[in-house]
C-alpha cells in the first residue's frame, strides 16, 4: 500500500440520494494506510446538503474547500464557505453542530479528515436522535440510532 493517492484516483464508495441528502464520498484514508484518522473526498450538487445536524461527542472533523460555494450552520451561527476555507468542528454538544450546505450552482467539493474513537456518541438536535457506535472504526459492530426523548429510569426493565 503506498501512502500517497492522487484525487484524481478516487473512486466514490458511498453515494447518498435521499433528497435534500444527496452526495457522494470517496474513502481515501484506508487507501493510504491511515489508522487514527479518516480522510474522505465529498462531493456535494448544488443545493443538497450531505448529513443532517450533528455533533460528535467523541470525534473531531476538519473540512478543506477545494471548489464551489456553499454555508457552513456551525451551532446557532451560519457561515459562508467557499475556495481554501478551513473549517473546525471540535467534539462537543449542540453548540458545535454543524452541516454543510451547498449554496452555490456548481458542485461543492472538499476533503474531509476525522478524529477516529473506538466508541463515539453523535447527536442531532433539530430531529432529536442520538447514534452510538463502538468497536473498531472499521467493523463498527455496535451501531444503534434512537430518538433521544427514550430516556428510562437506570433499573427500567430489571427484575427486582
Amino acid at each position: 500500500m503506498k501512502p500517497v493517492m492522487n484525487l484524481d484516483e478516487a473512486e466514490f464508495d458511498d453515494i447518498e440520494e435521499n433528497g435534500r441528502y444527496t452526495s457522494k464520498r470517496a474513502s481515501l484514508g484506508v487507501h493510504i494506510g491511515a489508522r487514527k484518522l479518516g480522510y474522505n473526498l465529498t462531493v456535494l450538487p448544488p443545493g443538497k446538503v450531505q448529513c443532517p445536524f450533528h455533533n460528535h461527542r467523541g470525534e473531531e472533523e476538519m473540512f478543506f474547500i477545494l471548489e464551489g460555494e456553499g454555508e457552513l450552520r456551525f451551532g446557532d451561527k451560519r457561515y459562508p464557505l467557499r475556495r481554501h476555507d478551513i473549517v473546525a468542528c471540535p467534539p462537543g454538544g449542540p453548540e458545535v453542530a454543524h452541516q454543510i450546505i451547498n449554496t452555490g450552482t456548481t458542485d461543492l467539493r472538499y476533503l474531509a479528515l476525522s478524529t477516529l474513537c473506538d466508541i463515539e456518541v453523535c447527536e442531532y438536535p433539530d430531529s432529536g436522535k442520538m447514534l452510538v457506535v463502538a468497536d473498531k472504526p472499521q467493523d463498527r459492530m455496535l451501531r444503534r440510532i434512537f430518538r433521544a426523548e427514550a430516556i428510562v429510569d437506570y433499573y427500567d426493565r430489571e427484575e427486582n
